[in-house]
């Protein structure tokens, strides 16, 4: 991973107040630049704990071009419009708020070449804020906020590039469903940063660029899945809620149905895709205690699991596809974490009341991943020709579930020794409360592992210090 250099808080000097990080980047400093350049790069480098959103993008990437947020903390939104200027291909681009929170905001982006295959990522930041000498009184907050985003922002331009640098750099045409879910828009940013082109496959009318389909009418455009190099498969109702007869109808059958079509498709096409990479869960395995579970493993009863059933349907419908002589992944996912949305941000809740702990008894496994593993373990299976069949996308460190509490309280200095009865999680939530809060999954990436996959974040505590954008002592 890049090494920081240089980080150095706001400081007063006669106009406002400065801001620098530099990271030494294990790419030239045109690559680096051509990374940035990407239009997809600002969704990489938006912290998953900002409240920021993208509203509109104007002149592309040039002198005079524009960009519009939304930003703030929690319901209070903030415009901001970047412009940007002084471009000098590979080596830099400044971006300056024309209209925001701040009196001023100049960011200059620089990329400084120490030799054909290294370079120096600099980010510069002078910037005055509102209120005059009232507002000065906050430029030491900005500053700590500052180095907690700019932080994150170098691992993930350096981890980028590592990862995207160990595979082909030809250019892949990619079709994702679910892509305007949590998973598939980080997915999107990630795959286009690598120069992939991401074809959104949607339900409704579809634009240039993008693929319609209906699994409800059974409806897809076939003719614009010819000659795709490979399709991603997200789609699929949410799990998150409480599970009614109607809701557990809708989580099977929207992963049944929609990987049923999707694989009888591809698998009538004249050039079919070379892979189909499937998202599936480690929910498949059922409740399993302490019991080391590989791809080999056993699966879930499904007369006893919801999701053990449902995950055996969902692998069982990419069948066509693979029969097709299609290359299918099938990627059992554990729990995710990106403080963006998802498990972690209700289980960091009760913490930030001081009221956290463990769920039930605290022994159950918990098999994550980090998002960027995540993503990254997408782009392995893309490109990774021999890997086919079940893949379980999690780190190779699980933990029991009091051991997570442990971290979570310690990073955010809470306690962590309020239990969640599990009466009380079941009578509130019923049967989700089993199966995503107090079923035990102790789950390995052999064949990630094994087909040379590395991990960025391998232990828990440096994934929930990456995500949250803390560390123990922040």
């Amino acid at each position: 991973m890049g090494e920081v250099t240089a980080a150095r808080p706001g400081r007063p000097d006669g106009r406002g107040y400065h801001f620098e990080r530099t990271t030494e980047l294990p790419v030239s400093a045109d690559a680096a630049y051509a990374w940035h350049a990407r239009p997809e790069a600002l969704e990489r480098l938006m912290p998953p704990w900002e409240s920021s959103v993208i509203v509109a993008r104007r002149g592309g990437f040039a002198d005079g071009a524009e960009t519009e947020l939304r930003v703030g903390v929690g319901p209070v939104r903030r415009k901001w419009v970047a412009r940007h200027s002084d471009h000098v291909i590979g080596r830099q681009f400044v971006d300056e708020q024309i209209e925001g929170p701040f009196d001023r905001w100049v960011h200059t982006h620089r990329f400084q070449p120490i030799d054909a295959s290294h370079s120096k990522l600099i980010d510069l930041i002078d910037f005055t804020p509102p209120l005059g000498p009232i507002g000065g009184l906050a430029a030491g907050s900005i500053a700590r906020r500052l180095s907690r985003v700019f932080r994150y922002r170098h691992t993930v331009v350096a981890g980028d590039l590592i990862a995207h640098g160990r595979y082909s750099s030809a250019p892949l045409t990619i079709a994702l469903t679910g892509a305007s879910g949590l998973l598939g828009r980080a997915l999107t940013a990630y795959l286009a940063t690598a120069g992939h082109r991401v074809l959104p496959v949607v339900r409704r009318q579809a634009r240039e660029g993008e693929i319609g389909w209906n699994p409800d009418a059974g409806m897809i455009d076939s003719a614009a899945l010819e000659g795709l190099d490979a399709v991603i498969h997200l789609a699929g109702e949410s799990v998150a809620g409480r599970w009614t007869t109607a809701r557990m109808r809708r989580i099977w059958d929207s992963r049944e149905r929609g990987t049923t079509l999707l694989a009888r498709t591809l698998a009538g096409l004249t050039r079919p895709p070379k892979a189909l990479i499937s998202a599936s869960a480690i929910g498949i395995y059922g409740d399993r205690g302490s019991e080391v579970l590989t791809e080999s493993s056993a699966l879930g009863a499904p007369g006893r699991s919801l999701l053990a059933g449902v995950g055996r349907a969902w692998e069982d419908a990419t069948a066509p596809a693979a029969k097709a002589g299609i290359r299918v992944v099938r990627l059992r996912i554990g729990i995710v974490l990106t403080a963006a949305g998802g498990a972690l941000p209700p289980m960091m809740l009760p913490f930030r009341f001081g009221a956290g702990g463990p769920t039930g008894s605290g022994e159950q496994w918990m098999s994550w991943i980090a998002l960027d593993d995540l993503l990254g373990a997408f782009e392995h299976a893309l490109h990774t020709s021999g890997l086919s069949g079940p893949v379980n996308a999690v780190a190779p460190a699980p933990v029991t579930n009091h051991e997570f509490a442990t971290a979570l309280g310690h990073l955010l200095h809470r306690p962590s020794f309020i239990p969640a009865p599990a009466p009380v999680l079941k009578a509130v939530l019923g049967q989700m409360a089993d199966e995503l809060l107090l079923f035990s999954q102790r789950v390995s990436p052999n064949q990630l592992r094994q087909s040379g996959f590395q991990f960025r974040y391998p232990e828990l505590d440096g994934a929930l210090e990456h995500v949250t954008g803390r560390a123990p002592k922040d």
